[in-house]
């Protein structure tokens, strides 16, 4: 039998996460980049963080809320 141990994951301080936030931002040119809306735009982990999904750019992208609600349907929007 093999144990894996969990690696932790990577989870900025409030200050840092807000500066990558406004990066993702930028880099995803302030445009939900599945519908292209410029509204109510949010930040997705793309792995989620309750499963070991870091806070790092390559796991964020710019999603509007109505498309974020399709990720997580059924989960009340705490964002």
């Amino acid at each position: 039998m093999s144990y894996v141990a969990k690696r932790p994951r990577l989870k900025l301080a409030v200050e840092q996460y807000q500066q990558l936030h406004r990066q993702v931002l930028e880099r995803d040119r302030w445009r939900c980049q599945s519908c292209g809306s410029r509204k109510n735009l949010e930040v997705h982990h793309i792995r989620p963080r309750a499963r070991l999904g870091d806070d790092m750019e390559g796991n964020l992208i710019t999603l509007c809320a109505a498309c974020h609600r399709n990720i997580h349907p059924g989960r009340q929007s705490a964002w």
